[in-house]
């Protein structure tokens, strides 16, 4: 015979079917644990422990002062190439997170979008990309964008300064750099951007970076590293991002290249 489940594990069961089952929706407030208790539901421990199993599982996030809510089933589409139509930063004052909102279906808020703007001197892998010396500055536009209450992604974008000196990319009010964001704020400059390149990377939350995108345990982020061109090939951006690697569903949509076909009619 095997043995008794403990108490906390019956409890997170019978939620857990409860929340698959959709008894539950999702951004649903689980009961508080002191309900719980006071409803004969087992002790303080057992009841925290039954919702720390959940959170383990994927299905709620517990944070301090929200309490225990069940997590969205479906991710945001985080779009490829199509966030960044120039028909939606140019000319429809669009920026990239909120295209991908409008991809999901899902509603937005400008000002879901802080930022802090710093002038530092540049990381090694910043100047790197920006093919600046040792010791140079850039500004640094750090942003925390949320989905309503919950974190989704940090990105920092760094700028060489005499490309943005004296524009909006360097105001920290909330919300994007005016319309269009930093992109059109670049456009109209002088700066049109041309192309760009991303490289993505898994890899385990520091500490900080739990706190601040309420992530679960045992939950991984991932790192965008984007490197922004002119069509003369200067580069205009550098951009780091992490983002909750549950809360997101990268997609790309590209034209096929034919390298051969190219080089025959360089011929």
């Amino acid at each position: 015979m095997a043995p008794k489940a403990p108490k906390w594990r019956d409890l997170a069961d019978r939620f857990s079917r409860q929340i698959r089952n959709g008894d539950y929706e999702p951004g649903q407030q689980l009961p508080q644990i002191r309900e719980l208790v006071e409803a004969g539901e087992g002790s303080k421990e057992t009841v925290h422990r039954a919702y720390k199993a959940l959170e383990a599982e994927g299905l709620v996030t517990m944070t301090r002062g929200h309490g225990t809510v069940v997590r969205p089933k479906s991710p945001l589409k985080r779009l490829g190439i199509a966030r960044y139509d120039k028909a939606k930063w140019r000319d429809g004052g669009e920026v990239a997170f909120i295209a991908d909102r409008v991809a999901s279906g899902r509603a937005y808020s400008r000002n879901e979008q802080t930022q802090s703007v710093t002038r530092v001197v540049a990381p090694a892998a910043v100047a790197q990309a920006h093919g600046l010396p040792e010791g140079a500055e850039v500004y640094a536009r750090a942003r925390l964008v949320r989905e309503g209450s919950q974190p989704t992604h940090t990105l920092t974008s760094y700028y060489r300064p005499e490309h943005v000196e004296g524009t909006r990319i360097v105001d920290p009010a909330p919300g994007p750099a005016g319309r269009g964001g930093g992109f059109r704020v670049l456009y109209d400059a002088g700066y049109e951007i041309d192309h760009m390149r991303e490289e993505l990377f898994a890899r385990v939350p520091t500490a900080e970076e739990a706190q601040l995108l309420q992530l679960s345990p045992g939950e991984w982020v991932v790192e965008l590293h984007r490197t922004t061109y002119t069509a003369d090939g200067t580069v205009v951006e550098f951009a780091v991002g992490v983002h909750a690697a549950s809360r997101f569903a990268w997609s790309y949509d590209f034209k096929v290249p034919d390298s051969a076909a190219t080089e025959g009619e360089n011929q």
